[in-house]
C-alpha cells in the first residue's frame, strides 16, 4: 500500500541531494518567513559564544561574571539555539533521506595530505573551528548570518564580509590541499 501511495503522491521521496538552487529558494523563503513571523534574522555565532559561556561558567564562574559580553549576553536557550540545533539535526535528516550520509572520522582528501591519524584531524577541526568562531564574532556574525540576513538587505558590511569568508577559504584551502581543491 504504501508503495503505490508513493508511485502516486505527487511528493516523492528521492534518494538525491537536494538541487541546491531548490534548496536556496527554500532557505529564502524560510528567512522571510522568519523575518515576518518572528521579527528574527539568521544567525548562529551568538549560540556558540553563549556555549562557551556555559561551559567557561563550571570551570572559572568568577571570571564569566566580570566579562561585560557574558553579563550582557550570558547563556540561554532562546530561538537561536534551537535554530542551531535545527541546522544539525535538518542536515542529518537530510543526508539520511537521501542516502548521502557518511560518517568519517578521517575524510579522503585529509588523509592524502595529512595522512590517516583521527588525533590529528580532531585537533585540526578543533582550533579550526575555534579560529573561525573568533573570526565570525570579530566579523559581527557568522557566514550563514551574514550571507542570508545580511546580503538580503543588501547590507554593505555583509557583502564585504562575504566576499572575505570566501577569499579566505579559497586561500586556506589552497594552502592547506594544494592543486586537489
Amino acid at each position: 500500500m504504501i508503495k503505490n501511495f508513493r508511485k502516486k503522491s505527487v511528493v516523492a521521496v528521492e534518494k538525491r541531494p537536494m538541487n541546491p538552487y531548490f534548496g536556496g529558494i527554500l532557505a529564502g523563503a524560510l528567512m522571510v518567513l522568519s523575518i515576518v513571523v518572528a521579527g528574527k534574522f539568521f544567525g548562529a555565532s551568538t549560540t556558540f559564544a553563549r556555549l562557551g559561556a556555559l561551559v567557561e561558567g563550571f570551570v572559572a564562574p568568577e571570571h564569566v561574571a566580570s566579562l561585560t559580553y557574558f553579563k550582557k549576553d550570558g547563556f540561554k536557550v532562546d530561538w537561536q539555539m534551537f535554530f542551531v540545533i535545527g541546522i544539525g539535526l535538518g542536515s542529518l535528516a537530510a543526508s539520511l533521506q537521501s542516502g548521502t550520509f557518511r560518517f568519517r572520522v578521517v575524510p579522503p582528501l585529509w588523509e592524502r595530505r595529512f595522512g590517516s591519524s583521527p588525533l590529528n584531524r580532531a585537533l585540526a577541526a578543533f582550533f579550526g573551528g575555534a579560529l573561525s568562531i573568533v573570526g565570525a564574532r570579530m566579523a559581527g556574525g557568522c557566514p550563514s548570518g551574514h550571507s542570508l540576513s545580511g546580503v538580503m538587505p543588501l547590507a554593505p558590511g555583509s557583502l564585504v564580509s562575504l566576499l572575505c569568508f570566501f577569499v579566505g577559504g579559497a586561500i586556506v584551502a589552497r594552502v592547506l590541499f594544494g592543486r586537489e581543491v
